[in-house]
């Protein structure tokens, strides 16, 4: 028996399809299937019912998978162990953000964390919040940082900042004269959106008051990137909501495109770091949060005048 074995076993219960476990997997289907019959022979048991489609476990093999599971956990508690010294932090930290958080935060911590904590080896991955909490449950990644608030239990959260919308409108939006803008200024008809999947298109929905049709715009565009919604914005085409952070560099000069802020309250998101289970790497945690922290502008600490949309 090996953890790799446990660890097909694992796969091939998430995705329910020997093909598709092996292509996760990074090796062949038959490589895949035979250390799985390796193991049921040594176990004398039949994990699976290949019978049916998707497959499914059978009762015995759903008893072995979950105690696989807690194995395959237990032996990276080991990794975590070996890495751990009082005196240093090492060892890699896998983490999952989100896409509209990822490319604004990160540049803005990962010099003074990499100066700091050189034997740290940072892994990142942009996911959906869905796809990242379930890595977590999974133990595929150590910490995620995500905006809305997570359902699992088993998830810890730690607050990071909260970081307001702005409104990102073309030259001849109607909208120009204003000031500053009111959560009754917007109407989900005109204002590009994400894809759904994204949080934070969730959040704008929410925003925007629903209106009745009239004017239906004669495009369409489906993005899971805000930096191509700010593209058809600087082409003059209607607006967006956008993270704060997505416009600090813009520093009030932008001249593509014009940024409007809202009057109080103002409309904002919570940043959050999320991770799955207490472990040795808690101290790593809490030095990435600590440079985040440190990081982003005092006024993202803030939460007076702001209130959070979830």
């Amino acid at each position: 028996m090996t953890l790799t074995q446990l660890s097909y076993i694992v796969a091939v219960d998430k995705y329910r399809h020997f093909a598709t476990a092996a292509e996760k997997s990074y090796v062949t289907q038959p490589t895949l299937s035979m250390q799985i019959h390796k193991l049921e022979d040594e176990l004398g048991v039949t994990i699976f019912d290949r019978s049916k489609s998707p497959v499914v476990p059978t009762d015995i093999g759903g008893k072995i998978i979950a105690q696989a599971r807690i194995i395959l956990k237990e032996s990276k508690q080991l990794r975590d162990i070996a890495n751990f010294k009082e005196t240093e932090l090492r060892g890699t930290f896998k983490v999952g953000i989100i896409p509209t958080i990822a490319p604004y935060l990160v540049p803005m911590f990962l010099r003074s964390f990499m100066k700091q904590y050189p034997l740290v080896e940072l892994v990142f991955e942009e996911l959906l919040t869905s796809e990242l909490l379930e890595k977590i449950g999974d133990d595929q990644l150590d910490a995620g940082i995500i905006a809305t608030p997570p359902e699992q239990s088993y998830i810890y959260t730690e607050d990071l900042f909260v970081e307001p919308f702005v409104a990102y409108l073309s030259h001849t939006h109607p909208l120009l004269d204003k000031v500053q803008l009111t959560v009754d200024d917007l109407d989900r008809t005109n204002i590009w959106l994400l894809n759904e999947g994204h949080c934070f298109r969730d959040q704008a929905v929410k925003l925007c008051k629903e209106k009745e049709k009239k004017n239906q715009a004669a495009i369409e565009f489906k993005s899971g990137n805000l930096e191509t919604l700010k593209k058809l914005v600087e082409q003059n085409f209607g607006m967006t909501l956008l993270p704060w952070l997505a416009v600090l560099e813009f520093d009030g000069s932008c001249t593509s495109a014009i940024i409007k802020h809202f009057e109080d309250p103002i409309p904002s998101r919570k940043v959050r770091l999320v991770y799955g289970r207490k472990h040795l790497k808690q101290n790593i945690i809490a030095a990435f949060r600590e440079t985040i922290c440190s990081a982003v502008p005092e006024s993202l600490k803030a939460t007076d005048k702001k209130v959070v949309i979830e």
